[in-house]
């Protein structure tokens, strides 16, 4: 690992959530701030507003975390900004793939930002949900997901919060395996309805990786969100109310999201971390 007294990591995170209120760029921040507090190293955090100022880092950072947000990923391909987004993908490849750049960039994608990643890299059908999936469940890992660093620690399955209206379904294996890709893991079998199973987890490559779910989510933000009217009603009526105030005990069980808080990302900071150069 690099000295904590020379070197200083920057910490990109690209805000997707188009300045919609959410409890995702908190708990990515006050993630990294613990972790930085763990560690004792030197940490420097920028945040661009990519949806609404229409920014994206440029390649000095060592570490980038885009996050979440609303809307279509589909929809959104011709807009300015997610054409922005996806050249600063492609110059995040470019950099990575030069073998003059010793120094790699590590990527992770969140929820919003794993189905853009999706569609960049054609890893499936990336499709609109028959209703929308939100609450605390189980996520199954695959045999690629035991082996992966970042989710080292994690039990299977393990727990985390499910937010979305889009899934990655029937994964292009050909495409994957060219890029040397890796399908992590997949959500819960509902055997009661005749759906499949999307894809919640794949390491694109080396330096990229990306959740469907959200493992920044703590217990703060989802009781918050739960106790909300419209969040209630969500559940109860996709879920049932039993299954609402199930998802309410979970909080409060360190085994559950708040142990995926806290393996996840720090985990993946950790890896990258330790593949950076001296100052």
């Amino acid at each position: 690992m690099i000295g904590s007294e020379n070197k200083v990591i920057r910490i990109a995170i690209l805000d997707l959530n188009e300045g919609k209120p959410n409890q995702g760029m908190r708990c990515i921040n006050q993630i990294i701030t613990e972790w930085m507090c763990a560690t004792e190293l030197n940490v420097y955090i920028e945040e661009f507003d990519v949806r609404i100022k229409n920014t994206v880092p440029d390649t000095s950072f060592d570490i980038y975390i885009s996050s979440g947000g609303p809307g279509d990923p589909l929809f959104s391909r011709f807009e300015d900004w997610d054409i922005n987004w996806n050249k600063w993908l492609n110059e995040m490849l470019r950099w990575n793939d030069n073998p003059s750049n010793s120094q790699k960039k590590h990527i992770f994608f969140i929820c919003h930002s794993f189905q853009l990643a999706c569609r960049y890299f054609n890893a499936g059908i990336l499709t609109k949900r028959k209703s929308t999936a939100f609450g605390i469940f189980p996520v199954h890992m695959l045999d690629d997901g035991k082996a992966e660093p970042v989710f080292e620690g994690l039990p299977d399955p393990f727990y985390a919060v499910d937010s979305r209206d889009y899934q990655l379904i029937q994964p292009n294996h050909g495409v994957l395996q060219r890029m040397g890709s890796r399908v992590l893991c997949i959500e819960k079998e509902r055997r009661h309805v005749p759906y499949e199973r999307a894809v919640m987890a794949i390491r694109f490559n080396d330096h990229m990786i990306g959740t469907q779910f959200h493992p920044e989510a703590d217990a703060i933000g989802m009781t918050r969100h739960l106790t909300t009217e419209e969040k209630r009603r969500t559940v109860i009526e996709s879920y049932g109310e039993e299954k609402l105030n199930s998802m309410l005990l979970h909080l409060n069980d360190p085994d559950k999201i708040m142990w995926t808080y806290s393996h996840i990302l720090p985990n993946f900071l950790n890896i990258a971390v330790g593949e950076l150069e001296p100052a």
